[in-house]
This record gives C-alpha cells, structure tokens and sequence, in this order.
C-alpha cells in the first residue's frame, strides 16, 4: 500500500521517513494479524477433525470477512481513502459492517470450543459468562459504542488526524472492527451466548443503530468533515448510507431468521416434510 499518496485531508504531499516507516509498519501488522486469523481458523478446523462435520459456509465466511478486512485496510482502496472520503467510505463498509457480519457468521467461538482441549474449553465457557464479557457485549453497550465512535470520528478532528497519523489510524480503525463485530455478534450473533438478549430488546437496539447511522450519512451530506470537498462528501454520504441500508437488510433478515429457528414448535419441520 503506497501512502506517499493522497493526504489531502492534512494538506501535506510527500511524508517525512519516519512516519512512512510507522505506515509500513501498520500495513505490516495488519498483513498479519489477518493472516494469522485465516490460518487459526484452519487449524482450529484440523484440531476439531474428528467432531461431527463443519458446515462450509461457516469456513467461507469466516475467510471472506477477512477479506473483506484486508480490502478496507490494504490495496486500492485504503490508499485512495487518504485522499477521497468516497474511498475512505467505502473501507468503512467492508471493515465496519460486511466484515464483521461475515466473521460472525463464521462462528469462531464454537469452533474454539470444538477445537480446544476439554480444560481450554471450559476456561473460555467461564471467560464468556463473566460480568465483563456480559456488559461488554450487551446490546444497548454494544450499540452505543460503534454508532457513538462513528460520531466522534466524523464530527470532531479526529477523521484529519486520523489520516495523518499511522498509530491514530490503527487505533480507530481497530475500534471500526471490533466494535462492528460486538455489535453484531450481540444481535444475530450464532456463536454461543450465555447472555443473549431478548428478541425485543436486539430488535429495538438494531432499529436505533440503524437510525443513528442514517441520520450520520445524512448529517455528513451536508456538513462533510473537515478538509473533504462537498461534492466528496456528498458522494461518501450517500455511499454510507444506502450501502450502510443494505448491510442493515440483512441483519434484519437474519435476526428474524434467527428468532425463527429458536421459537418455531418441535417437530414442525418432520410434519411439513410427512405432509408434502
């Protein structure tokens, strides 16, 4: 990834060595943790060989969202995000929404625990009933920490020092991630969840998410952050928020879905298929 380019958002062209030296550093770091992801999850797989079969589309998604990931913070389009707000919007896509629900999907939880020794397994069981874990990955907490960093990036000077410095950038960027995935592992998340919410209460904080992501693209469109042209801004706006409608479709459908498969009577499913 070239970060000599692009940069409009500081004013500055060329960058001094030692911050193109953090840059790589960051591009070198990011390489890795998701390599290193990619090939846990593999070997998790083998580890967990001889348990009952591993659906393929839990390994596909999981491999996707990573993708995902590295196409928000590697390549074209992170360097084109130094430099249009249209790009930067895009990585925000695939790194705050699409990549997060893809790893959730991918059920990483349940494959440690398939995967772990019996004693590793029930330390993590005990990790994921603790106090920490259950605020942390609350709804309302989980909600009100992704949409309430996106405010904080957009509408204050954290979006400009975020493109002008390599360490603020991982930071916010880490937060993006992580942030996206607790939320939706909190609303349609397949893993295990000692503490999930009620369907009402995950169907009203994805209502509230959604409506504060909206009115944020919509708030951008007129006041687009500091140092990005209008007719940019304008562009990212709309970008978040019809592609943000489109991530957020899905998650309806999957709550739903989800809802769905918990409540439906036993034995529906055996009586459909006598009767057809």
């Amino acid at each position: 990834m070239d970060h000599r380019e692009g940069h409009h958002h500081t004013g500055e062209g060329a960058l001094p060595a030692e911050e193109m030296l953090g840059w790589a550093v960051f591009d070198v770091v990011v390489l890795l943790v998701l390599l290193a992801g990619a090939l846990g999850y593999v070997l998790a797989l083998w580890a967990a060989r001889e348990r009952s079969p591993w659906a393929r589309h839990r390994t596909f998604f999981w491999h996707l969202g990573l993708a995902c990931a590295a196409a928000g913070l590697l390549g074209p389009v992170a360097t084109a995000a130094h430099s249009s707000f249209t790009a930067h919007m895009l990585g925000h896509l695939l790194l705050g929404m699409l990549a997060p629900l893809l790893l959730v999907l991918g059920a990483p939880v349940t494959l440690a625990l398939r995967a772990l020794p019996p004693a590793a397994a029930r330390r993590l069981s005990r990790v994921l009933r603790s106090p920490v874990v259950r605020v942390l990955t609350h709804p309302v907490i989980a909600a009100a920490v992704n949409a309430g960093g996106l405010w904080l990036l957009y509408t204050t000077e954290l979006y400009p020092l975020m493109h002008s410095s390599a360490v603020v950038h991982a930071l916010v960027h880490g937060h993006i991630l992580l942030t996206g995935y607790i939320f939706t592992a909190s609303i349609i998340g397949v893993d295990p969840d000692p503490h999930r919410a009620s369907m009402k209460l995950r169907s009203v904080m994805l209502i509230l998410f959604i409506a504060a992501h909206s009115i944020l693209a919509k708030w951008l469109y007129a006041h687009p952050p500091q140092g990005v042209e209008v007719g940019d801004g304008q562009s990212g706006a709309q970008l978040m928020y019809y592609g943000g409608d489109a991530v957020d479709i899905v998650l309806i459908v999957l709550l739903f879905a989800g809802w769905y498969s918990a409540t439906r009577p036993r034995g529906l499913d055996a009586a459909g298929v006598r009767g057809r």
